[in-house]
Protein backbone atom coordinates (compact mmCIF):
# COMPACT_ATOMS: atom_id res chain seq x y z
CA UNK A 1 0.00 0.00 0.00
CA UNK A 2 1.36 3.05 -1.38
CA UNK A 3 0.60 6.50 1.36
CA UNK A 4 1.03 9.68 -0.23
CA UNK A 5 0.31 13.18 1.00
CA UNK A 6 -0.81 16.25 -1.39
CA UNK A 7 -0.94 20.01 -0.02
CA UNK A 8 0.68 23.50 -1.34
CA UNK A 9 4.14 22.49 -1.17
CA UNK A 10 3.14 18.87 -3.08
CA UNK A 11 0.12 19.77 -5.03
CA UNK A 12 -2.24 17.13 -6.60
CA UNK A 13 -3.04 17.07 -10.01
CA UNK A 14 -5.88 17.71 -11.59
CA UNK A 15 -7.15 14.06 -12.42
CA UNK A 16 -5.78 13.11 -8.98
CA UNK A 17 -8.22 15.64 -7.16
CA UNK A 18 -10.85 14.55 -9.55
CA UNK A 19 -10.41 10.65 -8.86
CA UNK A 20 -10.05 12.05 -4.75
CA UNK A 21 -13.59 13.82 -5.31
CA UNK A 22 -15.01 10.83 -6.69
CA UNK A 23 -13.67 8.35 -4.42
CA UNK A 24 -14.88 10.20 -1.81
CA UNK A 25 -18.57 11.01 -3.17
CA UNK A 26 -18.79 7.24 -3.57
CA UNK A 27 -17.52 5.72 -0.74
CA UNK A 28 -18.78 8.31 2.03
CA UNK A 29 -22.15 6.98 1.49
CA UNK A 30 -24.62 8.73 3.52
CA UNK A 31 -22.07 10.83 5.85
CA UNK A 32 -21.40 12.49 2.51
CA UNK A 33 -21.58 15.45 0.94
CA UNK A 34 -22.32 17.09 -3.00
CA UNK A 35 -19.16 16.49 -4.84
CA UNK A 36 -19.55 20.52 -5.09
CA UNK A 37 -18.60 20.64 -1.31
CA UNK A 38 -15.89 17.80 -1.54
CA UNK A 39 -13.98 20.25 -4.34
CA UNK A 40 -13.86 22.76 -2.45
CA UNK A 41 -12.77 21.23 0.58
CA UNK A 42 -9.64 19.59 -1.56
CA UNK A 43 -9.22 23.09 -2.91
CA UNK A 44 -9.12 24.80 0.20
CA UNK A 45 -6.30 22.40 1.09
CA UNK A 46 -4.51 23.07 -1.98
CA UNK A 47 -4.64 27.02 -0.60
CA UNK A 48 -6.99 27.95 -3.75
CA UNK A 49 -8.61 30.95 -3.45
CA UNK A 50 -6.19 32.52 -0.29
CA UNK A 51 -7.49 29.47 1.72
CA UNK A 52 -5.14 28.68 4.89
CA UNK A 53 -4.16 25.31 3.65
CA UNK A 54 -4.26 21.76 4.54
CA UNK A 55 -3.21 18.54 3.03
CA UNK A 56 -5.32 15.54 1.50
CA UNK A 57 -3.73 11.82 1.82
CA UNK A 58 -4.24 8.84 0.21
CA UNK A 59 -3.75 5.06 0.43
CA UNK A 60 -3.49 3.26 -2.98
CA UNK A 61 -2.71 -0.74 -3.92
CA UNK A 62 -1.86 -0.67 -7.53
CA UNK A 63 -2.62 2.70 -8.02
CA UNK A 64 -6.62 2.50 -6.93
CA UNK A 65 -7.58 4.82 -4.19
CA UNK A 66 -8.69 2.57 -1.41
CA UNK A 67 -8.54 5.48 1.24
CA UNK A 68 -8.71 9.65 1.19
CA UNK A 69 -8.50 11.95 4.01
CA UNK A 70 -8.72 15.52 3.70
CA UNK A 71 -7.85 18.17 6.02
CA UNK A 72 -8.66 21.57 6.25
CA UNK A 73 -6.05 24.69 8.40
CA UNK A 74 -8.67 26.60 10.65
CA UNK A 75 -6.30 29.45 10.97
CA UNK A 76 -7.49 30.06 14.53
CA UNK A 77 -4.49 28.06 16.11
CA UNK A 78 -5.03 30.34 19.13
CA UNK A 79 -8.05 28.93 20.68
CA UNK A 80 -9.34 26.53 18.61
CA UNK A 81 -7.28 23.37 16.74
CA UNK A 82 -5.02 23.93 13.92
CA UNK A 83 -6.68 21.72 12.27
CA UNK A 84 -10.11 19.77 11.36
CA UNK A 85 -10.45 16.84 9.28
CA UNK A 86 -13.78 17.01 7.25
CA UNK A 87 -13.21 13.64 5.36
CA UNK A 88 -11.71 9.99 5.84
CA UNK A 89 -12.96 6.97 3.51
CA UNK A 90 -11.75 3.65 2.87
CA UNK A 91 -13.03 1.93 0.01
CA UNK A 92 -16.22 -0.34 1.05
CA UNK A 93 -13.96 -3.52 -0.82
CA UNK A 94 -11.17 -2.51 1.74
CA UNK A 95 -13.13 -2.09 5.05
CA UNK A 96 -12.29 -3.80 8.11
CA UNK A 97 -8.47 -4.26 7.00
CA UNK A 98 -6.96 -1.61 8.76
CA UNK A 99 -6.41 0.59 6.35
CA UNK A 100 -8.00 3.49 7.72
CA UNK A 101 -6.17 3.60 10.93
CA UNK A 102 -2.80 2.94 8.80
CA UNK A 103 -4.33 6.01 6.84
CA UNK A 104 -5.40 8.16 10.41
CA UNK A 105 -1.83 7.36 11.52
CA UNK A 106 -0.43 8.90 8.44
CA UNK A 107 -2.29 12.49 8.60
CA UNK A 108 -1.63 12.57 12.06
CA UNK A 109 1.78 11.79 12.05
CA UNK A 110 1.96 14.65 8.73
CA UNK A 111 -0.01 17.58 10.50
CA UNK A 112 1.69 19.42 12.92
CA UNK A 113 -0.63 21.41 15.77
CA UNK A 114 -4.08 19.53 17.00
CA UNK A 115 -6.67 18.31 14.83
CA UNK A 116 -10.48 18.65 15.29
CA UNK A 117 -13.06 16.11 13.51
CA UNK A 118 -16.91 15.70 13.53
CA UNK A 119 -18.70 12.46 13.67
CA UNK A 120 -22.01 11.44 13.90
CA UNK A 121 -23.01 9.64 16.97
CA UNK A 122 -24.34 6.16 15.22
CA UNK A 123 -21.25 6.52 12.50
CA UNK A 124 -18.84 3.10 13.44
CA UNK A 125 -15.90 5.29 12.26
CA UNK A 126 -16.17 7.01 15.60
CA UNK A 127 -14.59 3.94 17.33
CA UNK A 128 -11.25 4.37 15.41
CA UNK A 129 -11.19 8.38 16.17
CA UNK A 130 -11.61 7.10 19.78
CA UNK A 131 -9.04 4.22 19.79
CA UNK A 132 -6.54 6.95 17.89
CA UNK A 133 -6.97 9.15 21.39
CA UNK A 134 -9.20 11.64 20.24
CA UNK A 135 -12.19 12.91 23.11
CA UNK A 136 -15.28 14.08 22.94
CA UNK A 137 -15.05 16.95 25.76
CA UNK A 138 -17.69 19.30 23.97
CA UNK A 139 -21.35 19.37 22.98
CA UNK A 140 -21.58 20.76 19.55
CA UNK A 141 -24.62 23.25 19.13
CA UNK A 142 -25.25 25.00 15.82
CA UNK A 143 -28.06 27.76 14.51
CA UNK A 144 -29.01 26.65 11.17
CA UNK A 145 -30.66 29.34 9.42
CA UNK A 146 -33.26 28.86 6.95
Amino acid sequence: MELRKYDADQPISAAQTEAVRNFLFKQLEQYGDAEGAILKCIQYAMKINNAPGGAVFTASIDGEIVGAVVTNKTGMSDYIPENILVYIATHSDYRGQGIGKKLMNYAIENSTGDIALHVEKDNPARFLYEKLGFTNPYLEMRLKRK
